[in-house]
């Protein structure tokens, strides 16, 4: 029992396993360390984010230096096996590589950073990690109405963005357009409810347009795309029972449902202002094929 235990603590291959295990142990020690000590030392998020990333993927490369080291004598004879199982291995992890590509794809191809609003798999939200196989979203929407956080977060292979559509809402346009339809009475004066819409457009987005103008300029610059209106504009239609006043107008894309409640609520205020002027259409009930009425009298 003690000399087969000798031979097993002896055995190169154990002392190798032990030293790969040892070192590779060494190297991620080293990488929180670091990630706590350099993480600390800046108050952005984004920063602190980037440089923990930044530690983890050279402690990766570190790792695979230090095994590849201490197995170097047997790496000849692993290339010829790797060689024989590699088609294996690559049907059997084909959506494993694909992350991969994908992640790379990611890194240098500028889908989505980190903070960004995208939509991708089917799942919108905001990007909150990017790793080697998963983005992490923080998701929105679903059961809870508007652009807001539903409080579940959501893991997406990294291959997608190579097979499906990725929708990023604030890549180099971090603004979006917005509507709100508003019905009015047909009796309404119609240039006031025109003007009192605008005003309370103009008066809620404050300098939205002229922060967007600057940002459509470049994407101007960088695509074959026309030079758009950013300026709010109010436009009509009508309907069966009520004029449609639609405002169209510039966000923020984080703060599109906010906004519109606070747009809709000056609306009602100004419209209860102008004393009748203009007005919100009453509700109305049509009453069609009633059937003939016969009253008898006592004889």
């Amino acid at each position: 029992m003690t000399e087969r235990l000798q031979q097993i603590l002896f055995d190169p291959a154990v002392g190798q396993l032990a030293a790969a295990v040892v070192g590779v142990a060494l190297v991620f020690g080293l990488v929180k360390l670091l990630q706590r000590s350099l993480s600390n030392r800046f108050q952005e998020p984004d920063t602190r984010y980037r440089i923990r990333k930044f530690i983890t993927f050279i402690g990766y490369i570190i790792a695979i230096f230090v095994v590849a080291n201490v197995y170097n004598d047997r790496l000849t004879g692993l290339t010829v096996a790797f060689g024989v199982a590699g088609a294996g291995i690559a049907f059997a992890l084909q959506e494993v590589i694909a992350s991969v590509a994908g992640w790379i794809a990611l890194t240098f191809g500028g889908f989505y950073k980190t903070g960004q609003r995208v939509r991708v798999a089917g799942i919108k939200g905001d990007v909150i990690d990017i790793g080697v196989l998963r983005t992490t979203l923080m998701e929105v929407g679903e059961w809870v109405n508007g652009d807001l956080y539903n409080g579940r977060i959501v893991r997406v292979a990294n291959s997608f963005v190579l097979k499906e559509p990725v929708f990023n809402y604030s890549a180099d346009f971090p603004f979006l357009w917005d509507e709100l339809r508003l019905p009015l009475a047909y009796a309404s004066d119609r240039e006031q409810a025109r003007a009192l819409i605008l005003s309370c457009v103009e008066e809620v987005i404050g300098d939205y347009p002229a922060q967007s103008r600057a940002a459509w300029k470049q994407m101007v610059g960088k695509y074959l795309i026309e030079d758009a209106s950013v300026e709010p504009m109010v436009t009509m239609s009508g309907a069966d029972s009520s004029l449609i006043f639609t405002a169209r107008y510039i966000v923020d894309y984080r703060k599109r449902r906010f906004t519109q409640d606070r747009i809709f609520t000056r609306i009602l205020e100004e419209i209860d202002a102008t004393k009748g002027a203009v007005r919100l259409p009453a509700a109305s009930l049509e009453i069609t094929g009633v059937p003939p009425i016969s009253i008898r009298q006592p004889s």
